[in-house]
């Protein structure tokens, strides 16, 4: 794959390309505005996963990138107990809208992969000032 879209777009000034790499974030902030997903993962085959909130936002995106199309896959965490269907494609429609709107591309495909459930961690009640030994 290059690394920009040759000949993307030709105008009167130039020519206007557009890196892979600003699909893969435009896809990854996308997806993690959709409410369930906890977090970007890596892939099976790096093992490694982040949780919202870390500044990678390409992290578990690959993208192909033609001079009119594009195709996106997608790796996410979800939340426990969301509806990973509903999820999926609200992925989808999301993605989808954002790279067109944002790049003209038509997008051909978003395939979402499901990694990983993040379960919340229970909170620790705090411990009370009588139960402790030494005052």
């Amino acid at each position: 794959m290059e690394t920009l879209v040759p000949d993307y777009e030709r105008t009167e000034m130039g020519t206007i390309q557009i890196a892979p790499e600003v699909i893969e974030v435009i896809a990854g902030l996308a997806t993690v505005e959709v409410e369930g997903v906890a977090g970007m993962s890596g892939g099976i085959s790096s093992g490694i996963a982040e949780l919202l909130g870390r500044k990678n936002l390409s992290k578990g995106v690959k993208v192909e990138v033609g001079q009119r199309e594009a195709a996106v896959d997608v790796n996410i965490i979800v939340e426990f107990g969301r509806k990973i269907p509903e999820i999926a494609a609200e992925i989808q429609r999301n993605v989808k809208r954002s790279i067109e709107t944002m790049t003209g591309l038509n997008v051909v495909e978003v395939n979402v992969h499901i990694h990983d459930v993040h379960f919340k961690q229970a909170e620790k009640p705090e411990e009370e000032e009588s139960h402790t030994r030494v005052r």
